[in-house]
């Protein structure tokens, strides 16, 4: 039985990763500084433990692992990126070079990390028509915001790990993943999931509205778990060790995302446009590289198909969550 340590374990999409390892009879550890938040862990093992510290308990976790997936990260959605740069930078720093230094010191044989398609260049994404952004366009670098230069430089110190420490290395750049059993309110959450929430608690209070920051004429891509899941595997298993890109190449103004929350909830609103931050004006996925590596295949879920499923899951939180408690 092949060993896998998954940290960031306790996080939406790592959640979804352990349950899919232990479908593949892999033998896994999870790690991370609290439980899952909506479902019980199918871990092995699930270990409470603050990634930015190396402890003896910390390394002893790798020995006997053969892969270790590390998307454990301190993240949000724009709300929380664009106010909080110095303590995700420093965060996720540590968290990668402990976790990278405990692989190394246990000559773990494959490691996959979780960049984001937020390491790409700002000038690239000035415009709603904005050009697919294929891997090799991260250089020359001029990321956003402190996240995507934070995401940018692991993914050298992992190349350099790969090359100076015979780490078989794997990268990928996220291009919004959502689904259900994410964060949904609080300020964490990622646009899907703060849209069905909005229109979820709007038909709860009997108002004829929601609000989106901007225009909502900014652009996006958006990949449903299941998917996402299904790359990471594919990825893990291609043998190659360059950056990825992984999402659909599908994309959609914020406020075409709101239509489509809004049928799958059997509602029309209002759409109010309140200032807020938007990140980028325009950001979508290039397949062609992420395709070709993958045997041909491309995520394939619609995102009408994603969104009713999202959708469905964030009104019964809505549904059995006091009033009081939603933010």
């Amino acid at each position: 039985m092949k060993k896998a340590l998954v940290t960031g374990a306790g996080g939406f999409i790592g959640h979804h990763l352990v349950n899919s390892l232990k479908a593949k009879g892999f033998y896994v550890v999870g790690v991370d500084i609290k439980q899952p938040e909506f479902d019980g862990s199918k871990a092995d093992e699930f270990v409470i433990h603050d990634i930015r510290k190396e402890t003896g308990e910390w390394l002893s976790l790798f020995q006997g692992v053969d892969d270790v997936w590390a998307l454990a990260a301190d993240m949000g959605g724009m709300g929380f990126i664009s106010k909080n740069h110095a303590f995700i930078m420093k965060d996720n720093v540590l968290i990668n070079i402990t976790t990278l230094e405990a692989a190394r010191k246990a000559k773990v044989k494959r490691y996959l990390y979780t960049s984001s398609a937020c390491v790409y260049p700002d000038h690239l994404q000035t415009d709603t028509n904005v050009i697919s952004l294929a891997e090799h366009m991260a250089y020359p670098a001029n990321p956003q915001d402190g996240y995507g230069w934070e995401k940018l430089y692991t993914e050298k110190l992992c190349e350099y790990y790969e090359k100076e420490h015979s780490i078989n290395m794997r990268i990928v750049r996220f291009h919004n993943i959502y689904g259900p059993l994410g964060t949904w309110q609080g300020g964490r959450e990622k646009a899907p999931a703060a849209m069905c929430r909005k229109v979820a608690e709007a038909i709860e209070a009997g108002k004829d509205f929601i609000e989106i920051w901007g225009d909502g004429e900014q652009t996006r891509s958006f990949c449903y778990i299941d998917d996402c899941i299904k790359g990471l595997h594919l990825i893990m298993d291609s043998g190659y060790g360059q950056p990825l890109n992984l999402g659909r190449d599908k994309m959609v103004t914020i406020n075409q995302l709101a239509d489509t929350v809004m049928k799958a909830a059997g509602v029309c609103l209002r759409k109010v446009h309140v200032p807020g931050p938007q990140g980028v004006r325009g950001r979508n996925s290039d397949n062609a590289l992420s395709r070709k590596v993958m045997g041909g295949w491309t995520p394939e879920i619609s995102l009408e198909a994603g969104i009713q499923k999202t959708y469905a899951w964030i009104n019964e939180q809505v549904q059995r969550t006091p009033v009081s408690l939603i933010s």
